[in-house]
This record gives structure tokens, C-alpha cells and sequence, in this order.
């Protein structure tokens, strides 16, 4: 085989590294730095880790949530502001408000509880945008914009109002990014507990959109029949129960037939609006709206109808939400194009430090749920339980599933190999040369994160392209090991150079199957989801041509399973048809 001059420059490089114990160990040492050096990118934040980055849709949602109480015509206020700020955005074609209700079910209202809504505090808004095609500005880059905007204008409206800007989930459907459930039988103790939660959440970096899901408790006012003074002023309960529905609430009074409908049409009577509102929420108000009311009774008498209610005040009653039987309260947060795990580790260390004083804390062992909290009340005993949810569990769990994935690989990898070379040394070199393409992985969404305007996380397909690079770069360092060992043995050539020539015949095969993969790659790259898929077979397939031609025969060098074979054990079915031209 007749070498050419690019081939023979590599070869001789190839030999100079492998003649000299500096040069080897300089190679070793910028190895192992260059791989520490990335994984310290992780703590240090260079890069990012997220179930699935941000995905541009043509449409979202918006949900305003005023406070438990409040009218449909507070309500109406704040949807109305938000909805002034959203008609001067050119890439809104049009949106529709729906009061009272949620907006008819879509992917993320079926996990979210859209379809629980029917109370006149809550008000959702669905925006249509222009084709993602043909827009510049991302769905998720637009709702983070406009999101401090809406909420610094129109909060404020309705004092505690709670407006969250809510984008189709691009993975798996979850309740937020973030959800602590505040499991626990003192639901008093737990409403406490939570509203501690949310406020350590609101004051963490990159969390927006905190809202613990639970009614308020507030002050209403119970209208009471007195039956015996309806009975001694001639009135009947119906009639009572009639005017006070139809003072506040309205009620059907007839029926219409025809002829498109199967069934009858109810006729709805109801007050104006002006009439059934009161002049403030104070008892006395409501005192003046009921005596305003009056009823005759079959003596042709008028009776106000104070004379015959009873008006006492009384506290609301909360919705009680249950999971797996026990009592819990979820408190939500969304990431503001942040990874979750950061806000999540530095919001769980400020709820160790706040919670110590009154509570004893047990932590959750290496579990399913690892970052949960016991806590126990010192007092009185009573327990409670954080767990966390939402998006960031579904990271942990498939980044935990894909890690166990890619032991499991490297394990069935390295006991096959085995089996091929009876070596130890042979195999963990090839699956050490495997692993090291993670430098690329690593490096090249750290780039991609510097010239992309949005961050670039690595992420669960990011993880795929790693697993699947291991085949591929344990494959160049199997071509490398068979051609030197068949160099050696078959043709009785030194060691260091047979490695030498080894790498140098095989770096124009390994360097095209590297230039396919990074093309096919490409079209992944810019991809909102497989992004990181494509960015990890193109980084991770360059540091993987790099490991297998310069750090692999360092290994091989220095393995004594590469040394010549006696001639009794050479393996008569392998035969190279060589001839090596200096």
C-alpha cells in the first residue's frame, strides 16, 4: 500500500508523539483537562441542562386569575388591560377572550385544569399568532417579553391578581416547569405553609408565574329563610327563595318552543347590572339592597325582606385538593428560559435555612422522589410533606432513565469486547476513547449557546446523540487496534510504529465517516427540539475523530495486549495484504 504525502506527515507525527514519554504524557494531561474543564461547565452554568428547550408555536394562552371573590367585572378590567397591550404586537393575528371559563380544551389546558374553571375570578385569553415560519421572534421568546410588561401594568388593576403566560408544552404534558405539593392533614397549617413555599419561590432567579392553586378565604355573607316568621307573615319559603335568586342571580321563568330545537328554550329573567350590584361589600349595603325587596303575602300586605332572613357573615369554604388519598396544595412556578434544576436546588437550600426554626427536616433519600422534604412540626407534631413536581421531575427522571440507558451500554459494550479481544486493557481503552466524545458534546452547546440569541440547553435528545456516538467512536478505535495488531503480528513491524501507521491509514476512512455524520447532522441543528441532537452528533463526531487518531494510540502504546504475539499464537485466519513503502 503506497502512502501519500499527507498520510506519511501523520504517520510520522503520529511516531513522534509515541517516541517521546513527554509528548505522550502532555497529550494524556490536555486530555484529561480538556474533559474536566467541561464537566466543570455544568456547576459553573456554561451550560445549561433542560428536559426540552422552548417551542415556537402559533399560538398561547394567557390566565388571569383574580382574587377568590372578586366580580366578573374586576375580572373584565384586568382581561381587558392585558388584551389594550397585546393589540399594538404585529405578529398577533387575533385572540378571544372567555370570561368566567377557560378556553375550549387544548394540549396544555387538558394537564392545567381549564376545563374546572366556571368562577367569576378567572378569565383566559387565546392568541393566535402569524405562522412560525414566516416570524422572526419565537412564541416563547415573545410571551418572555411581554410577560413583565403585562404583569407590571395590569396586576395591579385588582390588587393579587395572578396573570401567567401559558406556551403549548413542547414535551411531555406537565402542570409547570416547577410544582411543590404541600402534602398534609392540617390544611390550615398547609395553606401556611404553602404561601411560605411561594414566596421563597417568587424571590428565586428565573422563576415566574407563581400561583398556589387554592381558593382564597374570605368573608361572605349567608342569607337564612326564617320559616316561622315567613310562616306568621303569610308568605311561603319558595316566594323567598325565588326574590333572593332573582335579586342576585336571575332565574328561568318560562320556556319557548321551536321549531330548530328538540328541547325548549328557557326565557332567563335577571336584574340589570346596575340594580343587582351594591354600593360597597359592607353588611349595611346588603341590609339596603334587601329591604329595598318586598313580597305581599295573601292578605295583600307588603313585607320587606329583612323582616323575614337572617344575614350572618361567614368564612368561605376552600376546594380541597386530594392526590394518591392525601391532602395537598400545589404551588406552581414556570422558568423564564432557565434550566430547572438551579432555581430548584437554590429554592430548596433557602426552605432548609426558613423551615429549620419550626420544623424538624428530614431529607428524602436517593429515591424516585430525591429532593422531597419531611418536616415535622416541633410543637405540635403534625407532619408535612414537600414534594416536587412538575416539568423538572420529568427532566430528572428522563435524564436518570438515559444515564441508566447509557451505563447499560457501556457495559454490554465492554463485556463484548471482551469476549473479542480477551484484553481488559484493549477494551477499557476503546470505551474510554468512547466517553471522551462527551468533550464535544459539552463544547459544542456551549458554542451553540454563545451564537444562538436564545439559551441552548442540553438536553434529553442531546443525551440520545451521546449514546449513539458511543457506536460510532468505538468503532474508529476498534479499526485502529485490528490494523496495528495485524501490523505487529502479521508482519512482524514495531509496535510504535505499526500504531503510527495505523492511525494515518485510517484517518481518511474515519475523517469521511465523520464528514457524513455532521452533514446528515445539520439539518437537526437548528430544530427547536432535536437541536441538541444534531449539535451532539456534530461536536461529539469531531472530538471523537481527534480522540481516536492522537489519544487512543497513546493508549495503545503504552497497552501490553498490543505487544507482538508469539509466532505459535498468531491467529492463522488473519491475513493483511500489506507492503509498507518508507
Amino acid at each position: 500500500m503506497g502512502n501519500n504525502s499527507q498520510t506519511t506527515r501523520f504517520e510520522r507525527f503520529v511516531h513522534g508523539i509515541l517516541d517521546s514519554k513527554i509528548k505522550k504524557l502532555l497529550v494524556i494531561v490536555l486530555t484529561a483537562i480538556a474533559f474536566f474543564a467541561t464537566l466543570l461547565m455544568f456547576p459553573s452554568k456554561g451550560v445549561l441542562a433542560r428536559m426540552l428547550p422552548g417551542k415556537s408555536a402559533n399560538t398561547y394562552s394567557i390566565y388571569v386569575d383574580t382574587p377568590t371573590g372578586s366580580s366578573i367585572q374586576q375580572t373584565r378590567k384586568v382581561t381587558s388591560c392585558v388584551i389594550d397591550i397585546l393589540k399594538k404586537e404585529n405578529q398577533i393575528l387575533h385572540m378571544e377572550a372567555f370570561y368566567g371559563q377557560g378556553i375550549p380544551l387544548d394540549y396544555a389546558g387538558l394537564v392545567k385544569g381549564a376545563s374546572m374553571k366556571r368562577t367569576e375570578n378567572v378569565a383566559e385569553i387565546s392568541v393566535n399568532l402569524t405562522d412560525k415560519h414566516s416570524r422572526e421572534e419565537p412564541s416563547f421568546l415573545m410571551t418572555q417579553r411581554l410577560r413583565p410588561v403585562i404583569q407590571k401594568t395590569c396586576s395591579d388593576i385588582v390588587p393579587g391578581s395572578e396573570i401567567k403566560l401559558i406556551e403549548q408544552p413542547s414535551g411531555p404534558p406537565t402542570l409547570a416547569s416547577i410544582v411543590v405539593e404541600v402534602h398534609g392533614e392540617n390544611i390550615e397549617q398547609s395553606r401556611e405553609l404553602s404561601v411560605e413555599v411561594a414566596k421563597i419561590l417568587a424571590e428565586t432567579e428565573g422563576l415566574v408565574d407563581i400561583d398556589i392553586m387554592a381558593d382564597d378565604i374570605y368573608d361572605k355573607y349567608k342569607l337564612t329563610p326564617d320559616k316561622e316568621k315567613i310562616s306568621r307573615s303569610g308568605l311561603d319559603i319558595k316566594q323567598v327563595n325565588n326574590i333572593l335568586y332573582l335579586a342576585f342571580e336571575g332565574m328561568v321563568i318560562a320556556t319557548k318552543n321551536s321549531e330548530n330545537r328538540l328541547t325548549q328554550i328557557p326565557i332567563f329573567l335577571v336584574l340589570s347590572k346596575e340594580t343587582k350590584e351594591l354600593s360597597s361589600t359592607s353588611e349595611d349595603a346588603l341590609r339596603s339592597k334587601l329591604s329595598s325587596l318586598n313580597l305581599m303575602n295573601m292578605r295583600g300586605m307588603m313585607i320587606p325582606l329583612t323582616e323575614v332572613v337572617h344575614i350572618s357573615k361567614v368564612k368561605s369554604v376552600p376546594m380541597i385538593m386530594h392526590k394518591n388519598l392525601s391532602r395537598m396544595i400545589n404551588v406552581i412556578a414556570e422558568t423564564d428560559m432557565v434550566s430547572q434544576l438551579y432555581p430548584l436546588l437554590e429554592a430548596r437550600d433557602v426552605m432548609l435555612e426558613n423551615f429549620s426554626e419550626k420544623y424538624e427536616i428530614e431529607k428524602a433519600g436517593f429515591t424516585t422522589y430525591m429532593f422531597d422534604l419531611y418536616l415535622t412540626d416541633k410543637q405540635s407534631g403534625e407532619k408535612f410533606l414537600l414534594r416536587w413536581d412538575g416539568e423538572m421531575k420529568v427532566s430528572l427522571d428522563t435524564f436518570r432513565d438515559l444515564g441508566g440507558a447509557f451505563i447499560s451500554a457501556l457495559v454490554l459494550i465492554f463485556f463484548l469486547l471482551v469476549i473479542y479481544y480477551k484484553s481488559f486493557a484493549l477494551s477499557g481503552i476503546i470505551l474510554v476513547g468512547s466517553f471522551l466524545s462527551l468533550i464535544g458534546v459539552i463544547l459544542g452547546h456551549w458554542v451553540a449557546d454563545m451564537v444562538t440569541t436564545e439559551t441552548f440547553f442540553l438536553t434529553a435528545t442531546s443525551l440520545i446523540g451521546f449514546i449513539a456516538l458511543m457506536g460510532i467512536s468505538s468503532r474508529n478505535s476498534l479499526l485502529l487496534i485490528d490494523f496495528a495488531m495485524g501490523l505487529i503480528n502479521e508482519h512482524g513491524m514495531d509496535k510504535k510504529r505499526a500504531i503510527a501507521v495505523a492511525a494515518a491509514t485510517r484517518a481518511k476512512p474515519i475523517m469521511l465517516t465523520a464528514v457524513a455524520i455532521i452533514l446528515g447532522s445539520a439539518l437537526l441543528a437548528g430544530d427547536p427540539i432535536f437541536g441538541g441532537l444534531g449539535v451532539a452528533l456534530i461536536s461529539g463526531t469531531v472530538a471523537a475523530v481527534f480522540v481516536s487518531l492522537l489519544f487512543v494510540p497513546v493508549l495503545m502504546d503504552n497497552a501490553k495486549a498490543m505487544d507482538p504475539l508469539p509466532k505459535e499464537e498468531v491467529p492463522p485466519h488473519e491475513h493483511y495484504n500489506i507492503s509498507i513503502t518508507r
